[in-house]
């Protein structure tokens, strides 16, 4: 995989996947890492890492591929960009895409450039499944969250509940379009859901904390004329981010293995 890679951010799972990728394909993977200019992960920076600062120095390094790990602004101010110079762009933060207006620019930037827009998988599977049956009729999707309480610290405060609460709390429960704009940090599962299958109006979510819970858990319930599909998953937490799952980062090693492979799967 000789292959010229730049990757936005550098915080737990960009991290992870710079080592992994200079791991297993050493110098045929020459990886660009970008950073604001006063960022603190400037200082964790690995030797033999270019570090580039704004979106033209990212196209003077002529990517391959680039990668973002560095949440909803980092795919707002380099996503349009990038598609539109040709570019193709893998988006970890697929809860931006709630914004409709936003998502069709994306679209209109990948069409002109000749470039694609990619959202890894993450958390889940059976996106493949829920992409083949979505234009059925009467297909259903119920996204289900469950989550301890240690992942929505800041949303449990704000419902003056304490950190060590002993029964479920529902924090949701509606449409993924307002539940990917409410939590953002969190539902990206929901909104790589809805945009891989009936959309976010039409997508249910549901989002619990719960106290029993051991990791986090996504269960994916899709019916209609095709039959009856159920999903449940449960991921340990990463390390560093208890919001987030510890195989969010495999997934995108995946997707980039993915993109540059001979042969793949549909």
């Amino acid at each position: 995989m000789n292959v010229r890679l730049v990757i936005i951010g550098y915080g737990a799972i960009a991290t992870e996947l710079v080592e992994r990728l200079r791991d297993k394909y050493g110098t045929d993977c020459n990886i660009a890492v970008l950073l604001k200019a006063q960022s603190p992960s400037l200082a964790k920076l690995p030797v033999g890492l270019t570090c580039l600062s704004s979106a033209q120095e990212v196209l003077l390094f002529r990517p391959d591929l680039v990668v973002e790990a560095a949440g909803h602004q980092a795919v707002r101010d380099f996503a349009p960009v990038c598609l539109a110079a040709g570019v193709s762009f893998v988006a970890v933060s697929v809860g931006v895409m709630a914004d409709e207006t936003f998502y069709q620019q994306l679209c209109q930037a990948a069409e002109q450039g000749r470039a694609k827009l990619i959202f890894p998988s993450g958390a889940i599977g059976a996106l493949d499944y829920i992409r083949a049956v979505r234009d059925l009729p009467e297909t259903k999707v119920v996204y289900e969250s469950r989550k301890p309480p240690s992942a929505w610290t800041d949303e449990l405060q704000r419902l003056s509940k304490t950190q060590h609460i002993g029964d479920e709390v529902v924090l949701f429960d509606g449409k993924a379009r307002e539940a990917a704009l409410r939590y953002p940090q969190n539902l990206n599962v929901a909104a790589s859901l809805a945009i891989a299958g009936i959309g976010f109006e039409a997508t249910q979510v549901r989002i619990v904390v719960d106290p029993d819970a051991t990791g986090n858990t996504h269960c994916v319930h899709a019916i209609g004329a095709f039959g009856d599909m159920q999903l449940k998953i449960v991921n340990k937490p990463a390390p560093e981010n208890p919001k987030t799952s510890w195989v969010v980062g495999l997934s995108l090693m995946a997707t980039v293995e993915r993109y540059f492979a001979p042969v793949v799967f549909g």
